[in-house]
């Protein structure tokens, strides 16, 4: 796999370096490691389910003004997908106005508005289209006044790719997303509902002159915090299940096979 172990070393020591980086400037800062299973993942052009088994760097910070989330993905297929490797690298920073300009731009359930910024990367060393996203966003956040949190942001995307059989990187025509992220707490019972969930308008033409379409991504798990069982700390060792659901995968119509999954997940995660 060309992808490899190397590689896959370097963006993982690079997250770690990153996310050690942004603690040390925080006011407060959660990373954990975490891993998760299902075996119904999908693929545009392939017809079969595919097992992935996946292992997360995750850093989420707040600082004077505002917050940082980093989220690096690494993502190995089974013989369904060629036995693919994939590296998925989420960033966004956002500024929370109120703190920026010293006012309150709370009203009804909103407790604040800011401003979010980023990128995400991605690798990916499967032989028949072996992506290389890179996709730059900005826009508008409310923050909702929930316990935990619950952002909903409308992003402006810049993305390009340049896969294989193109000459050239291709850049989409840029296009809107609105988009969800929470992390909720359910009362005294141990359990919390986190997630996001993605609404992208379409692109344009893909990079062989064929139209894209509006695709949906939600992603939600429940944890049950099993720390007091192993003698740590409140929400060190966390276990639960997810589900995906992704309409019209990266843009794909749905009449091309494997742009809808409906993938059920295990997850574990360890935060320190």
């Amino acid at each position: 796999m060309k992808f490899t172990r190397t590689g896959t070393l370097v963006l993982a020591a690079a997250a770690a370096l990153t996310t050690g980086t942004l603690a040390q400037a925080a006011d407060w800062s959660d990373t954990s490691i975490g891993y998760r299973y299902g075996n119904s993942f999908r693929e545009p052009f392939n017809p079969s389910d595919i097992s992935k088994n996946i292992v997360n760097i995750t850093h989420a910070s707040g600082y004077k003004y505002g917050s940082n989330f980093l989220n690096l993905d690494i993502l190995e297929s089974d013989s369904t997908d060629h036995g693919a490797q994939e590296a998925y690298l989420v960033y966004r920073n956002t500024l929370d106005l109120g703190k920026v300009t010293g006012k309150s731009f709370a009203f009804g359930p909103v407790r604040g508005l800011g401003l979010t910024a980023g990128f995400d990367w991605n690798t990916k060393n499967d032989p028949g289209y072996a992506s290389k996203k890179r996709m730059f966003v900005v826009g508008p956040t409310l923050m909702v006044d929930v316990p935990g949190f619950l952002n909903v942001s409308l992003l402006l995307l810049k993305e390009s790719n340049f896969p294989v059989g193109i000459a050239s990187r291709y850049s989409y025509k840029t296009h809107p997303m609105l988009t969800a992220a929470w992390g909720v707490p359910i009362g005294g019972t141990g359990l919390s509902f986190e997630g996001y969930m993605n609404y992208i308008g379409t692109k344009g033409n893909d990079e062989f002159g064929n139209p894209t379409s509006p695709e949906t991504n939600f992603d939600g798990s429940v944890f049950y915090d099993v720390s007091p069982f192993v003698g740590a700390g409140k929400n060190t060792f966390r276990v639960g299940v997810g589900y995906q659901y992704w309409r019209n995968k990266f843009g794909n119509p749905g009449t091309i096979t494997g742009t809808t999954a409906k993938t059920p997940m295990l997850r574990a995660d360890y935060h320190f």
